[in-house]
């Protein structure tokens, strides 16, 4: 039998990415009203170029008031549409699976770009009334955002389907559910923010109601071919929070409604969590979901050398590696690393000199 590496195809539905290679989603604060830019087709197709076997998009704002910043791109608007698709075609275009994250911050939306300022901006400075689960910040100092009412859950709900409707339009492969890191999807989930005392709270059945929902609502309007990810954070790393047990559980639950992949990241709910970071640090979590769910997973989390990532798709530990900011600082990582671990992949016509 032939060993599964970093440089095997991975199928996935109709899909199949030429190695298990993606680029994670990473805010770029380069949006103006949500609508994608030049900068947004180089930055993504330039690892597409790079040799990645997906590329996924930011975060996409399925609501203006889901933004984490004014910066933020955004698919709440079918005029987004546009623009995405000759950005989404050019990855494709270049052997790589597009793909998009849909999100909604929630209590941590209406926050500065990192480089025009730290915090929440108030809505006497342009900001915009956030909401929740429930009326709790973020930070001790964050404005309090509005508990959301059933109306305005079903409104969120709605949103994610019509992003879904947006992005098939515009040629995504891939949806990717952003439930992870402290926003709005993670805020229900996890009994630190969720302080409910409806079907939306209290229960395990009640805190993953809405994911849930999210879920068979997208599965409706995305296409039985193409692959649905989710993000989740593993672990709030806090005692009493959200951690790998449930995890676990909302896996085994999500399967059957026509999750494919679950994306395993951790923390940033709270904002004072003690979290033992390091090299792989979260890639355990990945691994037990996948042994104990039954469910394709992708591993994230300061993963930089070739042979680590290598290493984390031959031990069965996931099925995707996701980098970060390793693709920030080496745009062609996958063409380097391929000819490290003597794996053929070849580069583009026009760089082939190079290789």
């Amino acid at each position: 039998m032939t060993t599964t590496h970093l440089f095997s195809p991975l199928t996935i539905r109709s899909i199949t990415l030429r190695n298990r290679i993606a680029v994670s989603p990473m805010c770029q604060y380069s949006s103006t009203d949500g609508f994608s830019s030049d900068w947004h087709l180089v930055h993504l197709g330039s690892r597409a170029v790079g040799g990645a076997g997906a590329v996924l998009t930011e975060a996409a704002a399925v609501l203006p008031e889901g933004r984490i910043s004014p910066d933020d791109l955004g698919i709440w608007d079918d005029r987004h549409v546009e623009g995405l698709a000759r950005i989404l075609r050019f990855i494709e275009s270049q052997g790589a699976v597009p793909g998009m994250q849909l999100a909604h911050a929630g209590r941590k939306a209406s926050n500065y770009a990192p480089t025009k300022g730290t915090g929440a901006i108030t809505v006497q400075a342009g900001g915009w009334q956030t909401v929740a689960p429930s009326a709790m910040p973020f930070a001790e100092n964050d404005p309090v955002p509005r508990a959301l009412d059933v109306q305005g859950v079903q409104r969120v709900l709605r949103a994610f389907v019509e992003a879904s409707r947006r992005l098939l339009e515009a040629g995504g492969k891939i949806a990717e559910i952003h439930a992870a890191h402290g926003y709005l999807l993670h805020q229900f989930l996890s009994p630190l923010s969720n302080h409910r005392t409806d079907n939306y709270g209290g229960s395990f059945a009640n805190r993953t109601r809405l994911l849930r929902e999210v879920v068979q609502a997208v599965r409706k309007v995305w296409p039985e071919n193409l692959p649905l990810f989710v993000r989740i954070s593993a672990t709030d790393w806090v005692e009493g929070g959200w951690d790998i047990e449930q995890s676990v559980e909302l896996s085994r639950q999500l399967k059957p409604l026509g999750v494919d992949v679950m994306d395993c990241s951790s923390g940033a709910l709270v904002p004072h969590a003690n979290i033992p970071v390091g090299p792989g640090f979260q890639v355990p979590f990945a691994e037990r979901i996948r042994r104990e769910a039954g469910l394709q997973t992708a591993a994230v989390g300061l993963i930089t050398e070739p042979s680590q990532a290598d290493q984390i798709i031959r031990d069965g530990q996931a099925d995707l590696v996701l980098l970060g900011r390793e693709f920030l600082r080496k745009p062609y990582w996958p063409l380097h690393a391929a000819k490290f671990l003597k794996q053929e992949l070849v580069a583009p016509a026009q760089y082939r000199r190079a290789f």
